[in-house]
């Protein structure tokens, strides 16, 4: 009997409940408002306001990297659509989409061979295809790939992110001018600009120090208060009136503003489909594709590590891919999720997806409405507010565990960060990827070769250095990965093995209960030993054995090479297979024993005991 899904009540009639469920899946900001209030809407609010301060000359720089300083209006628009559409679907509740610095120098890279006039339709057809890449990846499900990112890597790239933030906004921080073309490397502008440190701008210094300050004292008195002021956006109008009033943004002292902004908004066309197009920019597109979702992914999970929030990584690739397909049929060229926006998002008291909407609405008031007010915010109280978002970016209890548990998280930690600034953000975490890889399968290869022994009191354990050693048989445990990197471990195991091999050795007996993945490569090797064995006429017994390492010793021929009885399978239950292999070794000898064998001399076969 089927049982009736139970129904909601709407203006048009009742709808299953399984459809809402489904809605708010693929939807997760529509899921939020479940439990939205008025104080949720009223800090998403000062969230998105605040973001919106900065995304205003971020999009706008940004878009003349790969467009030039003529259509800096497109990097507004990758502002207002992607930001509105991504959040809507990210899984992140306070992850910001839109234009990103590293993928907008990836765009210039993969568009400039184009010729001016055809760089536009090639930036806005690369946002479909990076869609199209990053919609299939979700559907494929290869995005859930990303859970193999260790923790470490996300510690390191927030660190490095952080550092990347502050080294990159001191130019404006002491009112220095840009040096060196936007593609120029990080490292190289970070140079030139503090060979200009003696000409720093006494008045744009004192509001970026005063904004941070400021900041820091509305903080405090919200906390007096127990009440979440938006401090970001108190401080930035506060900064903005100052220039307007004061018109420090004249004169010989005068500090950089972001400037005019053009009262455009986005509307609705088709992306200019061509086959030739299409062919020059896929490899590139499959690239940014990738990079704009791993630094997307790496961003949500340094949230999460610190909001504990639960991620759906697939649902975040979605959110990506709709977010670029999306604005590529509105004049937007490709993004992912932006470093500096999301960290002031989180820092400005967001709770949900809905501070991303509110942010790029108010990107799109700024342009039709407040654009002529707007252009008084002056870069270095922006530098200020990226200053101390950069430190609160860092968990650094988080950081402080990770460099002192083990060396392996210490050294991804710091590779990761280093090669953010000093490499690349985005391929920063390739590189923390790579070394935990490699790290990992350093460790993983590690083989771990015990001896045991039978007591007097006929308990098999561990042999102590000093129990004397049997010359009749011979009994050793293995642990851990059998795959190709242990090999040399194994080979190395087996030597030991045969150093302790005396004339009048009978049986060998080897335990492999904590052996796993074995492959062809280390069964090789240990079809060789026991081809060497049985030149040497000694015995070999292996027990322990699972069902799944049976599989492969019978496929691989080594069940056949050794003799179906000499396997003994683990078993479940009080049984042990290490104690039927015992007994079995001694039946072996037919009484020809060791000086110090506890069985000497008994005629019924002794009871065993077995710890290890």
């Amino acid at each position: 009997m089927q049982v009736p899904l139970p129904e909601r009540d709407t203006e048009y009639g009742k709808t299953p409940a399984s459809v809402y469920d489904w809605l708010f899946k693929l939807v997760p900001a529509f899921d939020s408002l479940r439990t939205y209030s008025l104080r949720s809407f009223r800090l998403d609010l000062f969230a998105g306001l605040t973001v919106a301060a900065v995304a205003v000359p971020q999009a706008m720089a940004y878009a003349s990297i790969p467009l030039g300083k003529d259509a800096v209006q497109y990097g507004l628009y990758t502002a207002i659509v992607m930001t509105i559409v991504g959040a809507l679907f990210d899984s992140s509740r306070q992850l910001i989409n839109g234009p990103t610095n590293a993928i907008c120098i990836a765009l210039a890279t993969a568009i400039g061979s184009f010729p001016e006039n055809e760089r536009l339709p090639a930036a806005i057809l690369m946002a479909f295809l990076v869609g199209v890449f990053q919609t299939a990846i979700t559907l494929f499900r290869l995005g859930d790939l990303t859970r193999f990112i260790s923790h470490s890597v996300i510690v390191g790239f927030t660190l490095g992110a952080a550092i990347l933030l502050v080294l990159d906004q001191l130019k404006n921080l002491l009112g220095l001018p840009s040096q060196g073309a936007p593609d120029t490397h990080f490292l190289v502008r970070f140079w030139l600009t503090m060979r200009e440190f003696e000409a720093t701008n006494p008045l744009a210094l004192g509001i970026g120090v005063a904004t941070m300050i400021f900041v820091g004292l509305l903080r405090t008195l919200g906390q007096r208060l127990k009440a979440q002021l938006p401090e970001f956006l108190i401080v930035m109008a506060l900064m903005a009136a100052c220039v307007w009033w004061f018109g420090w943004d004249q004169g010989a002292n005068k500090v950089d503003v972001i400037g005019a902004i053009p009262p455009d908004l986005p509307s609705f066309e088709l992306p200019e489909f061509s086959w030739t197009m299409i062919r020059q920019l896929t490899s590139s597109a499959l690239a940014i594709a990738v990079l704009g979702l791993l630094e997307a992914v790496a961003m949500a999970k340094a949230i999460a590590s610190r909001t504990r929030q639960k991620l759906d990584i697939n649902q975040q690739c979605l959110s990506e891919g709709l977010a670029n397909l999306v604005g590529s049929f509105f004049q937007c060229f490709p993004g992912s999720g932006s470093l500096t926006r999301s960290a002031i998002n989180v820092q400005a008291g967001a709770v949900s997806q809905w501070s991303g909407v509110f942010a790029a609405l108010a990107v799109a008031l700024t342009v039709l409405v407040f654009a002529p007010f707007a252009r008084y915010i002056p870069r270095a109280s922006l530098a200020g507010l990226l200053l101390i978002s950069a430190w609160r970016l860092i968990d650094w209890k988080q950081l402080k565990y990770h460099l002192r548990t083990s060396r392996f998280d210490m050294q991804i930690v710091l590779a990761t960060a280093f090669s953010a600034f000093a490499i690349n953000i985005e391929f920063c975490i390739l590189i923390g990827v790579f070394l935990s890889v490699v790290l990992y399968v350093n460790r993983a290869a590690r083989l771990h070769l015990t001896e045991l022994t039978v007591t007097a009191e006929r308990v098999i354990r561990e042999r102590d250095p000093n129990d004397p050693r049997c010359d009749r048989i011979l009994l050793y445990s293995l642990e851990g990965e059998l795959f190709f990197g242990s090999a040399p471990d194994l080979e190395k195991h087996i030597a030991t093995i045969e150093e302790h091999i005396q004339p009048t050795t009978r049986v060998i007996v080897l335990r492999l209960k904590h052996v796993r993945n074995p492959d062809a490569v280390c069964l090789e090797v240990l079809a060789h030993f026991l081809e060497q064995m049985e030149i040497r006429k000694i015995h070999v017994i292996l027990c322990g054995v699972r069902h799944d390492f049976v599989n492969i010793l019978r496929a691989s021929g080594v069940e056949a090479q050794l003799g179906k009885g000499n396997v003994f399978i683990e078993q479940d239950g009080a049984a042990s297979s290490t104690l039927d292999a015992v007994r079995f070794a001694y039946d072996l000898l037919q009484g020809d024993y060791c000086a110090m064998c506890p069985r000497r001399g008994e005629k019924e076969k002794p009871v065993l005991y077995f710890m290890i």
